[in-house]
């Protein structure tokens, strides 16, 4: 597993924003489209292309292009959704799937409830987003579930994460197959409840408000 935080100023000031218990739903999902195409920035740097040959207004030249098969986008629902738009903002060609995990607030485990994923990830780049990464379960049983379906070069990018769940996930992964994380900021430490501290609070709710 590869970690990368991103160093940038314009990173630690929407975080702090997003932080902001002040800040509302509104300006909370703009701030987080922000923030993830930043994110995108540095987590598709490894993306595939093969050369393609154009014409411009004054020559013939040979560029660059996405390689196919298409990277495909894996929101975790639902706060992962709040995270699509700035993920396909870098990457228009790429395809886009789901995967609903919910996490038992007792066991920490994650149940997957729904998913539209191709049956063969053989030879995909996978971008899974998800706001937080805490506990890690939610995280490496998507992964997990990726894995099962032939993907091998998967990138996690994530708001925050926390020390433990890095660890878990880490021991979870270790070296079987390329794991790259991209995240705004590794935070202190997860609470007794799971979350992460100081953390942004439950970011689904702070995206979408409190569904009962």
């Amino acid at each position: 597993m590869r970690l990368h935080v991103i160093d940038h100023p314009l990173v630690a000031h929407k975080l702090t924003v997003l932080r902001n218990i002040e800040t509302a739903s509104p300006t909370f999902r703009l701030l987080v489209d922000e923030l993830v195409t930043l994110l995108a920035y540095e987590a598709t740097r490894e993306v595939r292309t093969e050369p393609h040959t154009i014409t411009t207004p004054v020559t013939e030249t040979v560029g660059t292009r996405i390689a196919d098969p298409r990277p495909l986008v894996v929101p975790i629902l639902r706060a992962g959704l709040g995270m699509l738009d700035g993920m396909t903002r870098l990457l228009p060609t790429a395809e886009v799937g789901f995967l609903g995990m919910q996490r038992d607030e007792e066991t920490f485990e994650a149940i997957t409830y729904a998913n539209r994923l191709p049956d063969d990830l053989t030879g995909r780049q996978c971008f899974l987003v998800d706001p937080m990464l805490a506990t890690g379960g939610t995280l490496v049983a998507a992964i997990n579930f990726l894995f099962d379906r032939g993907a091998r070069d998967v990138t996690a990018v994530c708001l925050l994460a926390a020390p433990e769940g890095l660890e878990i996930l880490d021991k979870a992964i270790g070296d079987r197959v390329d794991v790259k994380v991209v995240v705004a900021a590794v935070d202190e430490r997860l609470d007794e409840n799971g979350y992460i501290v100081p953390g942004l609070g439950d970011a689904g709710d702070r995206l979408y408000g409190v569904v009962d």
